[in-house]
């Protein structure tokens, strides 16, 4: 499945050293790579007077201190947020504490307000509330000191607050972890929704855009093309996980060893918590059943 998605496995950077992608558009790579975070999460400068920037990325001296140097002095207005997972906030207190910037988010509301829980990864955080200074909703604009108007977009699925960012009329969205180059985004319950994120990827393929800055990874040319294989790849897996259970009743681990063959071990529990969302909305569409709630050791039956 994966080999009919044009992945981009390729970006060129250089970790603490900014890079123009297109004028009036810096990145800098945090080195804080992983096999969720490829090279490293993306951080965007946006603006040349009176520059913004979107996901400070994590809680890193070695990234800070490359940011403060790409600002050059320059006041910064606003911190944007696609979304409040540690690698892409965590650096933010401190950039606040530093410019004076203002946060700007879609906001979220913890489930289990200040329980440890675990990420995909396995690593351990404690779930807490989120408050922009500045919050955004969908559709919601933001012009900045340059006059750029960032125009925020609800893509919920990879997180409950996911936000992407249209640049103006030029064509250039600020993707996040929505949609990217080098892989699938990861889709993990509770927090991960399927449903939310295929309507998701479809509100991208009705806009026009020519050019995807994702939140990991190099940016994305012919964006529609990616997305709708992105569709695709994501029915046939939910298929494939449908034809297993029909074959049999099934746990989510013996769909994982099924599914997901070659699986680099490192990926299992992520790719678990990727079944249970398609299962998760297999059952809303009541093509799948099993005694509540779910979880990973309850059997799984075709209806």
């Amino acid at each position: 499945m994966a080999d009919e998605i044009p992945f981009k496995k390729t970006i060129e950077f250089e970790y603490g050293v900014p890079r123009e992608l297109i004028p009036g558009i810096v990145r800098l790579v945090a080195n804080n790579p992983s096999p969720f975070t490829f090279k490293g999460t993306n951080t965007y400068i946006i603006g040349t007077a009176n520059p913004v920037l979107i996901d400070p990325g994590p809680d890193d001296e070695a990234h800070f201190n490359a940011i403060i140097k790409a600002l050059a002095g320059r006041p910064l207005s606003h911190i944007l947020l696609t979304h409040t997972h540690h690698d892409h906030v965590d650096g933010m207190a401190r950039l606040k504490a530093l410019t004076g910037a203002l946060s700007c988010g879609f906001g979220r509301s913890a489930p289990l307000a200040g329980v440890h829980r675990k990420t995909t990864s396995g690593s351990e955080y404690v779930d807490q509330d989120f408050i922009p200074d500045v919050p955004l909703a969908d559709n919601a604009t933001l012009t900045t000191g340059d006059g750029h108007v960032l125009t925020a977009i609800h893509t919920p699925g990879h997180a409950p607050d996911h936000l992407c960012f249209a640049l103006g009329d030029s064509g250039n969205l600020f993707s996040g972890d929505h949609v990217m180059g080098w892989n699938t985004s990861v889709v993990a319950p509770p927090e991960g929704n399927m449903n939310a994120y295929m309507r998701s990827l479809e509100r991208l393929l009705e806009r026009k855009d020519t050019t995807y800055f994702p939140g990991h990874g190099g940016r994305i040319e012919q964006p529609s093309r990616v997305v709708r294989a992105f569709v695709v790849h994501r029915n046939m897996r939910e298929q494939a996980i449908l034809d297993r259970i029909r074959v049999a009743p099934a746990t989510i681990p013996d769909i994982v060893t099924a599914v997901y063959r070659g699986l680099d071990p490192r990926l299992v529990g992520a790719a678990a918590l990727s079944v249970q969302a398609h299962v998760e909305r297999l059952i809303e569409r009541k093509l799948v059943t099993c005694q509540e709630p779910l979880t990973r050791d309850r059997v799984l039956s075709a209806v």
